[in-house]
């Protein structure tokens, strides 16, 4: 029984498989709602929570669940200075994404413009928006929607 693994042991010390130089891929093509884009990276730059986002971005368009989820949303907004029910859940799916726990935090994003688009969005709206908004949701109806696309 001591013999056991429960957890194997990580790779170590993997700084060895890191190049000095440049990148460890070349460009990667990844089709988003905003177009196709080429990603690349470097190793050696400091880590984001929203740098594997573009990846994200190339299965929800593949995998057809985003833009049914966005237009069967309850959300009714009727004013022409309202944004857009896209911009409204596509702000909040990139704060979750980037961890974000509170509305607060939502306003990391606002000088996003490379990230929105990528999910077809045109901007990343205020905290006080999405929050406004959520709140007129009926919460019948938006259980309903919710649980139509977890199934």
């Amino acid at each position: 029984m001591n013999d056991l693994i429960l957890h194997p042991r990580g790779e170590g010390d993997t700084t060895a498989l890191v190049p000095e130089a440049g990148p460890v891929a070349g460009p990667v093509a990844v089709d988003t709602f905003g177009g196709r884009i080429h990603v690349e990276w470097d190793p050696r730059a400091a880590v984001t929570p929203l740098g594997q986002l573009p990846f994200f971005t190339e299965f929800l368009p593949a995998s057809g669940w985003f833009d049914p989820w966005v237009a069967s949303c309850p959300l009714r907004l009727t004013s022409p200075n309202a944004p857009s029910r896209r911009d409204v859940l596509g702000t909040a799916v990139l704060s979750i994404l980037a961890g974000h726990q509170r509305y607060a935090h939502l306003s990391a994003l606002r000088g996003d413009s490379i990230n929105p688009p990528l999910l077809g969005m045109s901007q990343v709206v205020s905290e006080d928006s999405v929050r406004r908004n959520f709140g007129k949701l009926d919460e019948t109806e938006g259980v309903q929607w919710l649980q139509e696309h977890l199934g």
